[in-house]
């Protein structure tokens, strides 16, 4: 199996991804559980590929339910540098429009019942997240999609809540009134852990809907949303076919050595097992 150095989480609406050579399903054990689904791998265009459907293939799995630690730790293992996470989300500004694309570069995180970490249970690490999504990769997306013709915003803030409601009229005034530009239920944790595990992360997001601030549009349904996504999906795949080859080259950003300086834990306190656990994201700089 060739190395995967791409990684693409599917969103609701994108279930599989077309164009792939040599395929492989791998549904990797993880220390954190099993991931949503099979993870698929692939070439697209002479790059590894892994694919990899948040909620599962037919959409098992709520916002709140998703192994977000088995998702990202089982990409990681298979030697995925960079994750373009593709998402739905609600405009909570009136210039973004249903079917506009969003390519967010920050998070406010609102999600409420969620492990965001990787780390506890005798090792300890704080990593930076003032740059929540890595900007080489969003500005590659913003060049994509702008190549494919799409409706594209560039940068914005994107508040991650917990569901599976969607907010009140009161919460999405509240989101408005702090400037965001979109509001989603996947990116918090993703964000987070794909920094832990010092992978590369930006989202290349649909807007579907106008939440339900905006007095003359009727307020958020899931057939709204559906609909517009599919409408969609076809120029969300272009994106990533026109993106996901200019990514595999080496990376110059910090989201590589995102850990270099954050594990705080005295390395002869550390318990074997928790060493054992996160080996694959912690050896390099415990050896």
């Amino acid at each position: 199996m060739p190395e995967a150095r791409i990684g693409v989480i599917g969103g609701t609406g994108l279930y599989q991804m077309d164009g792939l050579n040599d395929v492989e399903e791998v549904y990797p054990d993880t220390p954190f559980g099993k991931p949503s689904d099979a993870i698929v791998t692939g070439i697209l265009d002479g790059v590894g590929v892994a694919f990899l459907p948040r909620h599962g293939r037919g959409h098992r799995l709520s916002p709140s339910e998703i192994p977000v630690r088995a998702n990202i730790y089982g990409l990681k293992a298979l030697g995925v540098q960079r994750i373009i996470s593709v998402s739905a989300v609600g405009s909570l500004r009136e210039e973004i429009r249903p079917l506009d694309m969003v390519i967010p570069d920050q998070i406010i995180d609102r999600t409420m019942g969620r492990v965001s970490t990787f780390f506890g249970d005798g090792i300890v690490a704080h990593v930076g997240f003032a740059e929540p999504f890595c900007p080489y990769m969003a500005d590659a997306l913003h060049r994509g999609a702008e190549k494919m013709g799409a409706r594209v915003h560039f940068r914005g803030t994107y508040v991650a809540i917990e569901g599976p409601q969607f907010s009140t009229k009161a919460e999405s005034h509240l989101y408005r009134s702090w400037g965001a530009a979109v509001i989603g239920m996947t990116a918090a944790p993703e964000a987070k852990l794909a920094r832990e595990a010092e992978i590369c992360y930006s989202i290349l997001a649909c807007s579907t809907d106008y939440d339900c601030w905006h007095e003359s549009e009727v307020p958020v349904t899931v057939e709204m949303v559906v609909a517009n996504l599919n409408k969609n999906t076809a120029l969300s795949k272009a994106i990533l076919d026109d993106v996901i080859p200019r990514l595999s080259e080496e990376r110059s950003c910090s989201c590589g050595s995102a850990l270099e300086d954050s594990i705080i834990t005295a390395r002869g306190v550390i318990p074997p097992e928790a060493r054992e656990r996160l080996a694959l994201l912690v050896d390099k700089y415990l050896r």
